[in-house]
């Protein structure tokens, strides 16, 4: 871990200015995503296998998860992966505009009491931010086992004049979109009799 995240960590630029979001990867990408609290890194390293030619962000201030994923990467020599450990709120302002084409907030702390939703990540601000950096078409990917916090992102996201729920059936966010991997809160929350919840979002045409 010493050896390994010092390459792989995404550091703020010094001057305030942009990260040159491709160019942090070692090889040319077609397309640069972004996961929000990757937990473990389970999701993140499957996403990195599968698609080789785009260069993954993942953001996670917790270091257990910071060391499985990095654990994950050396096993199985992923190269498109990219680390920033702390809240990725916090390196948003160094993000370009329209630059990312998939952000994935899966299972992510619920914060249930009252006075604590403000720290969920899913808010009015969070979203200003994510339709700024998201390219046109791009999709926000979001997945919970507690009903009021997608109850919750549902009444944000429909408010946001940017984004808009790609939902056509009850089916849809009742099954894992295609593409998609368990995560071990997911595969936790469904042994334990929770029911999923998936919610995928696309960012409407940039003006």
């Amino acid at each position: 871990m010493d050896n390994l995240l010092p390459r792989l960590r995404l550091a703020l630029p010094d001057s305030g200015g942009h990260l040159d979001i491709e160019g942090v990867f070692p090889v040319p990408v077609k397309d640069v995503w972004l996961e929000v609290g990757f937990g473990a890194g389970e999701h993140l390293a499957q996403q990195a296998a599968n698609h080789p030619q785009v260069g993954m962000i993942g953001c996670e201030p917790f270091i257990n998860g910071v060391a499985g994923l990095l654990a994950r990467i050396k096993k199985e020599g992923l190269a498109n992966i990219r680390i920033f450990d702390d809240d990725a709120r916090l390196i948003f302002d160094a993000l370009p505009d329209g630059e990312i084409g998939k952000v994935f907030v899966l299972f992510a702390d619920p914060w249930p009491k009252k006075r604590h939703h403000k720290r969920r990540f899913i808010s009015a601000g969070t979203l200003d931010a994510l339709a700024r950096l998201m390219k046109s078409g791009a999709e926000l990917r979001f997945a919970s086992d507690h009903m009021e916090y997608v109850r919750w992102t549902l009444d944000c996201v429909l408010r946001h004049a940017c984004f808009e729920w790609t939902a056509m059936s009850a089916k849809d966010w009742r099954r894992r979109p295609d593409g998609g991997f368990e995560t071990r809160y997911e595969a936790k929350a469904r042994a334990n009799g929770a029911s999923c919840v998936y919610l995928s979002f696309v960012r409407l045409p940039r003006v």
